[in-house]
């Protein structure tokens, strides 16, 4: 694998780093190919007791790099970005995310599927989906509204609000507000090694129970909004938006 995701696992804890700082970590279909393959093997290596992701101190992720996802954009539900949500959704040990700096598009939806969300006063958080004329993913056209409300989720995702750390905890996308980058993530270790400390088989059917009332539903809403998603990259609108933030 090549280093567009470093990976270090200490003492259980297996922090996923997203690399690719003069892009501001914008994914590209590698990037969704590796980090899938990276949780899911996390998920079965019996080494790997917490995860935690990451983007580092300046910037989490700018969502998809818009180049590549013009040239090679998802085709069906065996797409990497598809398989990477499904990976995700399936986790059984705990995700971890610190947060820093520009969190845009999937930077935020992924998230929504995290167990504990810590942010630095750097972070933004917007998912401009309609303004790139396509639709909600990753399940957040169900989660923000069961999480925030009707009013509070349309304003995300329809009106492309942006927001702030400290907003984001103040709205309930995050746990933790930190001064900066060096903290968020020094506190984000110490939350993981809490998690650590406890019985791992019992947290782990904890999360399960968490997540339970709603797996079936979630699972099909993020098959449809795919669908959706795949239909409206063809549309005129989104190749007109897309187009015209891409330079040749």
């Amino acid at each position: 694998m090549n280093d567009l995701i470093t990976y270090a696992l200490d003492q259980g804890l297996l922090t996923l780093t997203l690399n690719r700082p003069d892009k501001l970590n914008a994914l590209n279909v590698a990037m969704y190919r590796q980090l899938g393959d990276l949780l899911r093997a996390a998920d079965e290596d019996p080494l790997v007791e917490v995860i935690l992701i990451t983007g580092g101190v300046q910037t989490f992720s700018a969502g998809n790099d818009l180049r590549d996802f013009l040239d090679n954009p998802p085709r069906d539900r065996d797409s990497p970005v598809f398989c990477l949500m499904r990976v995700v959704m399936g986790l059984a040990k705990p995700l971890i995310a610190a947060v820093n700096g520009p969190a845009i598009g999937i930077g935020t939806t992924l998230l929504l599927h995290c167990d504990q969300v810590l942010v630095s006063r750097s972070a933004k958080l917007r998912m401009p989906f309609a303004p790139l004329g396509v639709c909600p993913e990753f399940g957040s056209s169900l989660l923000l509204p069961r999480m925030l409300g009707h009013a509070r989720a349309a304003r995300l995702l329809l009106a492309n609000e942006l927001l702030n750390g400290e907003q984001a905890v103040a709205w309930g996308l995050a746990n933790e507000l930190h001064e900066d980058g060096e903290q968020c993530l020094a506190a984000a270790r110490q939350l993981a090694r809490k998690l650590q400390a406890m019985p791992q088989e019992a947290l782990r059917i904890s999360k399960r129970l968490l997540k339970d009332s709603y797996r079936a539903e979630l699972e099909a809403t993020v098959e449809r909004e795919s669908q959706l998603f795949v239909e409206r990259l063809q549309s005129a609108e989104a190749k007109a938006a897309l187009r015209a933030l891409v330079k040749d």
